[in-house]
């Protein structure tokens, strides 16, 4: 009844996944490749799971 108070978790993760990949750019910058992998990586993760969600979110319309 009250939906549309809930809030989006995409937005949250949308800001999770910028943010990684704002650190991913600094770690690059600094010459520290095996970092920007690996948070590069997390960060693709954090994409699937917005897909995920978006794709949940677009079935049950």
């Amino acid at each position: 009844m009250f939906s549309f108070f809930k809030k989006d978790p995409t937005k949250k993760l949308q800001k999770a996944y910028e943010a990684k990949l704002e650190q991913a750019m600094h770690a690059q910058r600094n010459g520290d490749i095996e970092s920007y992998s690996m948070i590069t990586n997390e960060a693709e993760n954090i994409n699937q799971n917005i897909q995920k969600l978006k794709n949940a979110k677009n079935n049950l319309i």
